[in-house]
């Protein structure tokens, strides 16, 4: 298939109005064409958000069975499409971890060199899909290792795998590997022996010698910012805490150390100071202030209130932290109130107000001084979204396709922007085919999901920064004819008098393809298996 890089989709998506193929201008060595439907490409082919392709190949599927069954999900690719496609699940994905633990160093010379950890460990796992980009993979439990050894059910996928024992004296310790369907990636871990950990012990001080308030943290870091150490509670009044850190961490001139709250809704800021891991350390705390009662209200650019839009308030205290305020949401009058620290007196606090989707009014970020007391800020007046115009068609490409549902989903930036939070924007075409959105400026996948008898398409649409009021036109593109395609997921254990077909798995189509230079992943088809293990899915079809 031809696909188009970063520099072309932006010919896609930056609405120029060609709503043809055409040669780009500076083309790369190979000419690449970007279509708008399926009459741009040639015969047997589709046209996708990359260019033209082959609709029965570059087809990842992703099969997760019911939760119940204690299984998760897997990835295989499909080499080609036909009418009936069985998916047969392969068995059981899983890490399976050995855990020793040095003895002390040099050995004993009676004694082994390491012995088998079978101590309470939290493992987390988080990854990716190693063939489907953007799908997250994340696992996490509580064991306790059989003479050192233990197992993890996961989906297959990329992971780094964290051990995190119960005991605080035992540094975290990660491991990284791809788990493929129905296989076990094998994972050892060395634990440090207990004289060869690095103590690093000091207290938490607040500017004024006032005794340290409950429910504060340490942790170590490097540089990238990767943890040494585990997330240790500092004690209450005192402020002492003691972390333990990998034998490395002796040969290392700086480590960081962040101090933050333990729960998210505490008013204290973070701090990271970087130390000598060998001397005994002091961290204080500058003086961020006491918490204030800070209320506004939020209007848009007619002065009518902004409802149900969320507020907070982040930045650079005094004392050299940082902090971020609970959200807050707007009532019917527009109004918000929240708790904050004060900000700096060089330096305003950065205030966030995201409305809801669908709105006028858009992303708003602006400064806010907040003093030392109790403050009512200025009314918060917000920007609008660009009106974003559209028109879509049936796959005649001529006929309006009416009543067709279209989820808009931000995805990237676009220059000298904040990428939007990851809300879905949704609006339903009307009798002429014709939409209109409410956008921040970004790089969007708008999505379009018909009735039963089309597949879903997916296009990129830019929205660019522009004056208030200006509309923005996205170049007219077509649905796609589709084909039914039906088959089972087939479990990979067959019991006697059990039907092999997996119920109420759930099933997606997958085309990996390329935005902004990067690997992403566009859903084609959905669906749900039966009692039976059946499923149907409409994907596109020349």
């Amino acid at each position: 298939m031809t696909r188009a890089p970063a520099r072309l989709l932006a010919a896609l998506v930056l609405l120029s109005g060609n709503t043809r193929c055409a040669l780009l201008e500076e083309p790369p060595a190979d000419s690449l064409l970007v279509c708008t439907s399926d009459a741009d490409c040639s015969a047997n082919e589709t046209c996708f958000v990359d260019g033209c392709g082959d609709p029965g190949q570059d087809i990842v599927v992703e099969v997760t069975p019911n939760p119940a069954l204690g299984l998760y999900a897997q990835d295989f690719p499909v080499g080609r499409l036909r009418a009936e496609q069985n998916l047969q699940l392969f068995g059981e994905a899983s890490v399976r971890g050995l855990v020793s633990r040095a003895t002390v160093t040099p050995p004993a010379p009676s004694g082994p060199p390491t012995r088998p950890y079978s101590d309470p460990l939290f493992v987390r796992a988080i990854g990716t899909s190693a063939l489907i980009p953007g799908v997250a993979r994340y696992h996490q439990a509580l064991i306790v290792p059989d003479n050192g050894q233990w197992t993890l059910p996961v989906a297959s996928g990329q992971y780094a795998v964290t051990l995190l024992a119960e005991d605080p004296d035992v540094p975290p310790v990660t491991n990284t590997g791809t788990v493929s369907p129905g296989e076990t990636l094998a994972m050892q871990w060395l634990l440090p022996a207990p004289n060869t950990v690095v103590r690093v012990q000091g207290q938490v001080a607040l500017h004024d010698g006032a005794p340290v308030p409950a429910g504060l943290a340490v942790e170590a870091l490097d540089a990238q910012l990767r943890p040494l150490s585990q997330r240790i509670p500092v004690t209450a009044s005192t402020g002492a805490f003691s972390l333990a850190l990998a034998p490395e961490a002796a040969s290392a001139s700086t480590v960081l150390l962040r101090v933050t709250a333990l729960h998210d809704d505490a008013l204290i800021p973070q701090q990271t100071f970087p130390v000598d891991p060998t001397a005994p350390v002091e961290l204080e705390l500058g003086d961020f202030g006491a918490p204030v009662r800070v209320t506004g209200r939020v209007v848009a650019l007619d002065g009518r209130p902004v409802a149900a839009a969320t507020v907070s308030l982040q930045g650079r205290v005094s004392g050299g932290g940082t902090f971020a305020s609970p959200l807050a949401t707007t009532d019917l009058e527009g109004r918000f109130e929240l708790r904050s620290l004060p900000s700096p007196a060089e330096t305003p606090l950065e205030l966030v107000v995201v409305p809801p989707p669908g709105a006028a009014s858009g992303l708003t970020l602006t400064n806010a001084v907040v003093p030392r007391t109790d403050t009512v800020l200025p009314d918060v007046v917000c920007a609008e979204r660009r009106l974003v115009r559209g028109l879509l068609r049936l796959p005649d490409d001529t006929t309006p396709a009416a009543g067709v549902r279209l989820v808009v989903e931000p995805v990237d930036t676009v220059s000298g922007r904040r990428l939007p939070p990851d809300l879905a924007t949704e609006t339903i075409t009307d009798g002429n085919g014709e939409y209109s959105l409410r956008l921040d400026p970004a790089l969007y996948r708008l999505d379009a999901v018909p009735g039963e008898n089309l597949p879903r398409i997916s296009r990129f649409v830019s929205v660019v920064p522009g004056s208030d009021g200006v509309e923005q036109a996205v170049p007219t593109f077509s649905l796609q004819r589709g084909r039914t395609l039906r088959g089972r997921a087939l479990s990979f254990a067959r019991e006697p008098g059990v039907p092999p077909g997996l119920a109420f798995a759930s099933i997606r189509f997958y085309r990996v393809v390329n935005v902004e230079g990067r690997p992403t992943s566009v859903l084609l088809a959905q669906s749900v298996t039966d009692t039976l293990g059946r499923y149907t899915a409409l994907l596109p079809i020349r």
